[in-house]
C-alpha cells in the first residue's frame, strides 16, 4: 500500500520517466487533433544519444510515442543528478507492480489529465496535505474511506469541501482592507 501511494504520488506530481511518459498537447494543439512526428534529425546530440536504442524504428513509432519519448529525453536531461536518481528509484518500483496495478495508475492518471488546472491543483493540495499527516493518521482516514459506502464517501468529500471554502472565505476576510 505504501508503495502504491508513493507511485501515485509520482504519478499526480508528473514525474518523468521517458519510458511511459505522456505527452501533453504541444501549445497550440489541441487534444484529439493529430500529433506532427519528431524528426530524429531534430532532436539534440543528447537526446539522440539517450534514446539511442529507437534510432533504427524511430520513423517507424506513431508520432505521438515520439513526441512523448523526445518530450522524456528533455526532462530527463532537465533534471538535476538527485532528481535523476529519484525518477530512476521510481521508475524501477513502478517496473514491479503487477500489470493490473499499472492499468489501473494509467487510468487514475488519464482521469486526473482531464481535470481542468484548478482541480488538479486542488488534488496536488489535498495529497500534499494527506502526506503531511502522521502515518497512524493516515492510516485511519484510509480505513475510514475504504469501509464507507458510496453515499457515505460522496458525504465526506462534501464535507471537505464545504470546510474548504470556509478556510478560503476566513482567509479572504481577513485579507480585506478594514474600513474604519
Amino acid at each position: 500500500m505504501r508503495a502504491s501511494c508513493a507511485l501515485l504520488a509520482t504519478l499526480l506530481l508528473a514525474a518523468a520517466a521517458p519510458g511511459w511518459a505522456q505527452a501533453p498537447p504541444q501549445q497550440g494543439q489541441q487534444q484529439g487533433q493529430p500529433t506532427a512526428s519528431v524528426a530524429w534529425s531534430s532532436m539534440s546530440a543528447q537526446q539522440q544519444q539517450l534514446l539511442g536504442r529507437f534510432q533504427g524504428n524511430w520513423e517507424g513509432l506513431p508520432a505521438e510515442r515520439q513526441q512523448a519519448l523526445a518530450n522524456g529525453a528533455s526532462r530527463w536531461l532537465s533534471m538535476t543528478p538527485e532528481q535523476r536518481g529519484n525518477a530512476r528509484d521510481r521508475f524501477q518500483s513502478w517496473q514491479k507492480l503487477p500489470p493490473e496495478q499499472q492499468a489501473l495508475i494509467r487510468e487514475r492518471w488519464q482521469r486526473f489529465q482531464q481535470l481542468s488546472p484548478e482541480q488538479q491543483q486542488a488534488v496536488r493540495q489535498n495529497f500534499r496535505a494527506f502526506s503531511r499527516l502522521p502515518p497512524e493518521q493516515r492510516a485511519r482516514l484510509r480505513q475510514r474511506w475504504l469501509n464507507a459506502t458510496p453515499q457515505q464517501r460522496r458525504q465526506m468529500l462534501q464535507q471537505t469541501r464545504q470546510q474548504r471554502s470556509e478556510r478560503q472565505r476566513q482567509r479572504q476576510l481577513r485579507r480585506a482592507p478594514r474600513l474604519h
